[in-house]
């Protein structure tokens, strides 16, 4: 090999089958395997993260297929750039065949014009489109083209995939220079990637160039960041500080405070935590610890949640810290969470209580002449849509399993439940 070539590049994928992390595409059932068996190819859009491998599918794409590769930047390429290689793919077709493939690295950064100007050539099939791009293509790609293209989601790297690369990394790295470095740990380059794949092989062979003239040392955290001069809190994803921060980040929202929240909120997120955990986790903290006592918090936090899937990094952190703020300073009440464990407490020791004969459902005659459903009365023809029915077995009759809280919401509900019931709860 080379050594003047940069790593990464040298140690570019030529196959499907040596692409990581992508394997719902790659693998031996991914569609874009079976795309390329089949001689299927269409115009596609590769949607994922920086470093996930958009431009190397092409590329394989491209080879595979036994077509001609046009690239173009829509950082720097206009409406002009693209007329000249779609004339050019024309002429091309013609000889070959097979239309050449018009690849369009962060092609969300085209505007209307510039996009529609692909249109045609599409619809025509002088050319098959592969866009990349890490935004969603849904909002930056005009509808019209999108319909014309499928679109693939490439996933971010794994902190598994993360660590393997590191091997490669390293391994290839000894074969280019004979040397024998040896990296005995891997979070600071893994952290430093924030799941590049491009960015983890470049700072493996940054690090280990500053200390080639050693030849054989052992690459540890304090030396990563001591070439990489980066102030970074490092945050095993998979260990016990993973688990320990997470704990810290929910129990400071349900303590009510937003700035310890936030803090943790931010570790998490230096660290490359998963942000669909992060939203998960608040889902749960709105219904386990604030309930009924701010019911809109569920709301929010589903919300937050159907957000970052829709946005991303980087600017899903200030949607995570809206949301974590907003929990942290909720009113607090865990009044449904104790009433549910209660009751599945309740029914593990009293098995399957028999549904008494007036909630049954009575589908048949012979259902009624059994006295199913007998005695009901609907709620809502009885003043206030109230009506004093028992609706647990006869059994565990008057079992209360849910305590309102002790917040205005559910003191209401108190009231409410007094009224009702007459003091039965």
């Amino acid at each position: 090999m080379n050594s003047n070539i940069p790593l990464a590049e040298q140690m570019r994928p030529k196959t499907l089958d040596e692409v990581l992390g992508q394997e719902h595409l790659t693998g031996k059932n991914g569609t874009v395997r079976k795309m390329l068996e089949n001689d299927t190819l269409t115009s596609l859009i590769f949607w994922g993260p920086p470093g996930t491998g958009k431009t190397t599918l092409a590329e394989i794409i491209s080879e595979q297929s036994g077509r001609k590769f046009f690239k173009l930047s829509a950082v720097s390429s206009g409406v002009k750039d693209v007329r000249e290689v779609i004339d050019t793919a024309k002429q091309q077709n013609l000889f070959s065949g097979k239309s050449p493939i018009l690849f369009i690295d962060e092609i969300h950064r085209f505007n209307k014009s510039q996009q529609d100007s692909l249109l045609h050539a599409v619809e025509k099939g002088w050319i098959v489109l592969i866009g990349a791009t890490t935004e969603n293509p849904s909002f930056e790609v005009v509808s019209a083209l999108l319909s014309r293209s499928q679109v693939y989601v490439l996933k971010a790297l794994s902190f598994e995939k993360l660590e393997e690369l590191t091997e490669l990394s390293l391994n290839n790295y000894n074969s280019i220079h004979g040397t024998d470095f040896k990296i005995t740990e891997k979070e600071a380059f893994i952290q430093y990637s924030g799941g590049d794949a491009r960015k983890l092989i470049n700072a493996v062979e940054n690090v280990l160039n500053n200390f080639k003239s050693l030849k054989n040392t052992a690459i540890t955290n304090a030396k990563v960041l001591e070439v990489l001069q980066e102030n970074m809190a490092l945050y095993d994803k998979n260990g016990e500080q993973h688990y320990d921060i997470i704990s810290a980040f929910i129990k400071s929202m349900r303590g009510s405070d937003p700035n310890a929240a936030v803090y943790w909120l931010a570790r998490m997120l230096a660290g490359g935590e998963d942000i669909k955990f992060i939203a998960r986790r608040m889902l749960i903290l709105a219904s386990e610890d604030i309930g009924l006592a701010n019911p809109n918090a569920l709301a929010v936090a589903n919300s937050c949640f159907q957000a970052v899937n829709v946005i991303g990094n980087p600017e899903s952190r200030i949607i995570l810290s809206q949301t974590a703020v907003y929990l942290a300073v909720s009113p607090k009440s865990n009044s449904t969470y104790t009433a549910i464990n209660e009751a599945m407490a309740f029914v593990k020791k009293t098995g399957n209580l028999p549904v008494p004969l007036h909630l049954r459902n009575a589908p048949t005659k012979l259902m009624k002449d059994m006295d199913y459903g007998k005695d009901y009365a609907y709620a809502h023809s009885h003043e206030g849509n109230f009506v004093n029915l028992e609706f647990l077995p006869d059994e565990i009759a008057g079992t209360a399993f849910y305590s309102p809280g002790n917040n205005s919401t559910e003191n209401k509900i108190r009231d409410e439940l007094a009224k009702k019931w007459k003091g039965k709860y």
